[in-house]
């Protein structure tokens, strides 16, 4: 891949007012670092970090990472960001802003897959692109990602939830992401989720098409049933609504898995004010100090914990090792991205599901 050309770097320093201005009208944050000297060979590296959303502790945490990484290797970091999750547009603006400025590398958490021509452009154009978060699909879209093992979280969080049950039937109601759109991240969780029960999958990128009933093989094995899969575009109101539905095509529902904390507390609600949450089990991925609380709290019953600042600043690591000596990173055999862990949150573990208890969830969340 081509490298940046003094000429990009030079369009960059004087393109740099516009694009922060540009940046400001979009409603996107903007933030440098300031260099320091553990720059080497005399020239800064220039990254953009392009979140999904600001309004998320979780995105927030990566921009802390990106920072602290950024002050550390003496980069130029610009932070961008949707204006709500799912805002591919103002994405799609802040990469053509990354391109414009010169820029060396981008580190981006995909709203979805209409930014993935503005991706291609932005390596046309010879800058290094790390997807964070999410893997995209295909994954050679990007240099490399930094992600949670999706599938994996939510495979611990399905094999703790079959071993809860004890057998009892499993009435479930899956809280996914989007209906309209097409993630990674999205299906790896809901599938992880369901393998981890023991349930069989059809095709694992594709929510909602497996058996709606039939028997799980996890933990002691029993009947399921599953009432449906609802987006909820992560937001507790989303969840609420969505949950609200599934109860009334089945007023059984004893198992809710989230797509993250705020949908799954939404599920909960639900089912609380419906006057449903004996017996319940509310599981979700995320591991974010508001879901270590609801763990703590009885809300949720586990959670599974992502690292959003170690994502990011291995990204900043990697494309500045990038641009400075063209090291690529390499991800683990049998994977398209470099994992960056996940644990299981529970103050009730179950036999052979590795798991951590909340207080020592709460020292990692975000």
């Amino acid at each position: 891949m081509p490298t940046v050309t003094k000429t990009a770097t030079a369009r960059r320093l004087r393109l740099t007012a516009a694009a922060t201005a540009a940046l400001a009208m979009l409603g996107v944050a903007g933030c440098s670092s300031t260099p320091s000297d553990s720059g080497t060979n005399g020239s800064h590296v220039a990254v953009s970090l392009i979140i999904k959303t600001q309004g998320t502790s979780y995105f927030q945490k990566m921009a802390d990472g990106a920072k602290k990484a950024a002050e550390k290797l003496g980069v130029d970091l610009t932070v961008a960001a949707g204006k709500v999750d799912g805002d591919e547009d103002t994405q799609i603006q802040a990469i053509e802003n990354a391109i414009s400025r010169g820029d060396q590398g981008i580190l981006i958490t995909p709203n979805g897959p209409s930014v993935f021509d503005a991706i291609k452009r932005a390596r046309n154009a010879g800058l290094y692109v790390i997807a964070l978060d999410t893997v995209p699909d295909p994954a050679s879209l990007v240099d490399t990602t930094y992600a949670t093992d999706n599938f994996q979280a939510g495979k611990l969080v399905g094999e703790w939830t079959a071993k809860k049950l004890d057998g009892k039937d499993a009435t479930i109601a899956l809280l996914d992401l989007f209906g309209d759109k097409v993630l990674t991240v999205d299906y790896d969780r809901d599938q992880g989720f369901l393998a981890g029960m023991g349930i069989e999958l059809n095709n694992p990128k594709v929510n909602g098409d497996e058996a709606k009933t039939g028997t799980y093989k996890g933990g002691k094995g029993g009947k399921y049933t599953i009432v449906g899969n609802l987006p909820t575009k992560g937001t507790e109101e989303g969840g609420r609504t969505a949950a609200e539905t599934l109860l009334s095509k089945n007023p059984n529902i004893n198992v809710i898995y989230g797509i993250n904390e705020p949908a799954s507390y939404g599920g909960y609600e639900a089912l609380k004010a419906a006057g449903k949450t004996k017996d319940l089990i509310t599981v979700s991925i995320d591991g974010s100090c508001d879901g270590v609380k609801y763990v703590d709290q009885g809300i949720l019953q586990a959670t599974a914990q992502q690292y959003p600042l170690k994502m990011a600043e291995l990204g900043v690591q990697a494309i500045y090792d990038l641009a400075k000596e063209h090291k690529t990173p390499k991800p683990e055999a049998g994977k398209d991205f470099v994992s960056t862990g996940v644990n299981l949150i529970t103050n009730d573990p179950q036999e052979s599901v590795p798991s951590i208890d909340t207080a020592e969830g709460a020292k990692g969340c975000f």
